[in-house]
């Protein structure tokens, strides 16, 4: 997850990065747990940006910036990165929760020489935990404390307060929601950058009842990429489906933010609203699909205004290896109003189990950026990643 970068995408993904499967338990009212992740990915680019010419590109949008000479803006690079996550929950009682999550990491990977407006890996590297949200905060990611009443009957309320991450109330999904033993590329990962603020101060409530569960969230956040504080709020619904076909997830999201964002010209403060879809279904013990359908309306600087995505999980349980995982999945995003006019992410993944901590994937990813003005002498950012990443869950 990202630190908040609501220029994309609002409300659409979400993502909790927990204590980890093996969490080592203390006692029975104090866990330490964390991941530890090794990535290096490669990108393989056709792109080429127009020579330097006097006044605008053709049409009204606003291009990047131009080189002096037609000449290949990006090709062949490969970087690496590696974050470290520590996280301690304290439960003195059954009604009680405090929890602390902090975040390290060395290097940003391939963020600064990409060039699509989607990350590749969404997992917080070096930039995104120092000055969290323009606070001057460095390394902590999340403090809260949670109050939990139960109603009786199999119902809960729970009221969270601190530093909080929305990602772990809003968008939930089974197959595409963990940059870390799941897909990498951002739009297959509940990050920041579709409008779901990380880190900062707020408040959430959370409501089960048997298969049905609504969250709700609030927070202030800093700076937003456009340099004011702002505001944001989110909602979820969702109920949970158990059949002879498998377990299925199906939950509706809107979310929003203040009116602190800059609108296309750069003149006006607009607000942001959002809505989507987030489905998973088992289908047996072997396969499990996800889909996830966004759209937000235009007011302020959208990079995007709708997303449809989706794709299989499969289980290596089917060829006798059931801690392997092989993940297929693709994303169409429509282009809102800046200078994308649509772009296109393929991802597939194997990841093989080591052990019951251990994981190692190869990933590929195919990206395409199409752009709203033409010019014959540039082409649209296209191109291929390939990754391998190593976690450690403890």
């Amino acid at each position: 997850m990202h630190a908040c970068n609501t220029t994309r995408l609002a409300g659409t993904v979400a993502l909790a990065v927990s204590t980890g499967a093996g969490a080592y338990d203390v006692n029975d009212k104090l866990s330490i747990g964390g991941i530890l992740a090794a990535v290096g990915q490669c990108q393989e680019v056709s792109a080429r940006l127009p020579p330097e010419t006097d006044g605008e590109p053709p049409g009204d949008s606003v291009g990047p910036p131009l080189l002096d000479d037609s000449m290949d803006a990006f090709g062949s690079e490969c970087r690496g990165g590696m974050p470290f996550q520590l996280a301690v929950d304290y439960h003195p009682d059954g009604a009680n929760e405090l929890f602390l999550r902090l975040g390290f990491a060395v290097d940003n990977g391939l963020s600064s020489v990409s060039p699509w407006a989607l990350v590749p890996w969404a997992a917080d590297l070096e930039d995104d935990v120092e000055d969290i949200n323009g606070r001057g905060r460095d390394y902590l990611l999340a403090a809260w404390y949670k109050h939990t009443l139960s109603l009786g009957q199999d119902s809960t309320l729970g009221a969270t307060i601190g530093i909080l991450d929305s990602t772990e109330y809003l968008d939930e999904n089974a197959y595409a929601n963990d940059e870390y033993t799941q897909f990498m590329n951002e739009v297959f990962v509940n990050s920041g950058s579709y409008g779901l603020p990380s880190y900062d101060a707020g408040a959430a409530l959370e409501w089960q009842s048997g298969p049905w569960s609504v969250s709700a969230v609030g927070m202030n956040i800093g700076e937003n990429e456009d340099g004011n504080n702002s505001n944001f709020w989110g909602a979820q619904a969702g109920y949970e489906a158990s059949t002879s076909m498998g377990t299925g997830n199906y939950r509706v999201i809107v979310a929003g933010a203040s009116s602190d964002f800059l609108d296309r010209t750069g003149t006006r403060e607009e607000s942001r609203l959002a809505w989507g879809l987030s489905f998973d279904q088992a289908f047996g013990g072997m396969v499990g699909a996800f889909l996830r359908l966004a759209w937000q309306n235009e007011d302020a600087a959208v990079d995007y205004k709708a997303l449809y995505s989706g794709g299989l999980n499969l289980s290596g349980s089917g060829w006798g290896r059931e801690a392997d995982t092989i993940g297929i999945g693709y994303a169409y995003l429509e282009g809102g109003n800046g200078d994308i006019d649509h772009s296109q992410v393929f991802e597939t993944y194997y990841r093989l189990g080591l052990n019951d901590y251990v994981g190692l994937t190869a990933d590929v990813q195919y990206m395409e950026d199409d752009i709203t003005w033409r010019d014959p002498r540039q082409e649209n950012p296209k191109g291929w990643i390939l990754g391998m990443r190593l976690t450690a869950e403890f």
